[in-house]
């Protein structure tokens, strides 16, 4: 094995050690003993410290997010309450370990993603086990949450049946997004599309509930959905692959999938709170991740993709190391986004998520031989400006709120 692998295995390890670090550092247990203030009498309440609550936000993936993610994934979650957080280190440094490393683990990851399936063997082959990845990506996840739910103390009580169903959801939107890479589409296309995950979500409370959106609303989904149309049709000659009329039918299939995640996970938030239970993150992460991971298996068993992904990787090793590294970083990148979550605003937590899709998206471009026309690039600035434009609304909606 090159010494480069030794170094790139080695950061991660390092990365999940930090990462699993956040778990006893986040436990509500290290701040149960500091009661909050009665707003109303100004005293000090006899309720028991947060209720378990503190850990609890909303993630905007990868994939997705998500996660987004979204590669990232998507976790539904309640506002973090933090009276400990002027206490241990500052919070400049918190960010940049949260922010950190869910930009390293995450540009990494997406690296990562395209080469797997830009990767040709000697004898032509390509990888197409895109749910063969899914077993391993979740696989890993469910690991690290279980470490991290042991770390912080698991929740008892958990309703699972809407978690085995928003696992089903999640799984089969990140398949999709990497069967559209599998199928002809450029990583930059596929990244900015799931950007606009928005579109589907609006489209079916327009249809189904009856919801109203603004004009800006509306400019903001129709710039990422304008932008990554003419990014696809603005690539030079010979600069990557064609964008494949079935690899966009799957991205679209993610997107939708995306649409029906978030709709499961605000009946998993109904169904804890109605349980009278408040699931910490790291539980989140294990039982969605398992769930996923169950799916997935059922999925590429019964398609033949577990034994034609093992046959694939014993026959060109140099693809699964990057399909190990692939899985780890969206383990370790999981964690980072729940230290995000426990120490920060939401906002703060959608400012670096969108951020780091803007720069995936550079990266791809200039690192992997993706040669854009001034119509692709027209297409980037456009697709980028809807994405700033949405995280900047949803910033002067948080300041609305606070004031």
């Amino acid at each position: 094995m090159p010494s480069q692998h030794y170094r790139h295995i080695f950061i991660l390890v390092l990365c999940i050690v930090l990462s699993l670090t956040t778990a006893a550092t986040t436990s509500p247990r290290s701040t149960a003993s500091v009661p909050p203030l009665n707003k109303k009498t100004s005293k000090r309440s006899t309720k028991p410290a947060f209720g378990g609550k503190n850990l609890l936000t909303s993630i905007p993936k990868g994939g997705s997010t998500t996660a987004p993610p979204t590669t990232e994934a998507v976790v539904p979650v309640e506002p973090a309450v933090m009276t400990e957080a002027k206490a241990g280190l500052p919070d400049s440094v918190k960010l940049l370990i949260g922010a950190g490393g869910i930009y390293g683990a995450f540009l990494y990851y997406g690296s990562l993603q395209e080469d797997v399936f830009r990767y040709t063997a000697e004898d032509g082959s390509s990888f197409k086990q895109a749910w063969f990845l899914q077993v391993l990506e979740a696989l890993a996840n469910v690991v690290i949450g279980f470490v991290g739910m042991q770390l912080s103390g698991p929740t008892k009580g958990i309703p699972l049946t809407m978690f085995g169903i928003s696992g089903a959801a999640q799984v089969s939107a990140k398949a999709c997004t990497s069967l559209s890479l599998a199928n002809g589409l450029s990583f930059p296309v596929a990244t900015l599309a799931k950007s606009g995950k928005m579109a589907p979500v609006m489209a079916g409370s327009l249809l189904l509930g009856g919801a109203t959106y603004t004009l800006r609303e509306y400019l903001q989904v129709a710039a990422i959905i304008g932008g990554t149309a003419i990014v696809s049709m603005g690539k030079k000659k010979g600069g990557g692959g064609d964008n494949s009329l079935l690899g966009v039918v799957y991205i679209v299939a993610s997107l939708v999938l995306d649409g029906v995640t978030a709709g499961f996970q605000k009946r998993l938030k109904a169904e804890t709170a109605k349980a009278g239970v408040k699931p910490k993150p790291y539980d989140f992460m294990f039982w969605t991740n398992l769930f996923m991971c169950l799916t997935a298996i059922a999925i590429a068993g019964g398609t033949g993709e577990v034994a034609a992904g093992l046959d694939f990787c014993a026959k060109n090793p140099e693809i699964l190391s990057k399909i190990i590294k692939f899985s780890l970083c969206s383990a370790v990148g999981q964690s980072f986004i729940f230290y995000t979550i426990a120490n920060f605003d939401p906002l703060i937590l959608a400012t670096v998520t969108t951020t780091r899709k803007v720069f995936s998206v550079l990266l791809s471009i200039f690192l992997k031989g993706h040669s854009l026309s001034g119509t692709g690039w027209a297409g980037i600035g456009l697709a980028c400006s809807g994405i700033i434009a949405e995280m900047q609304a949803k910033r002067a909606k948080s300041h609305a709120k606070a004031s």
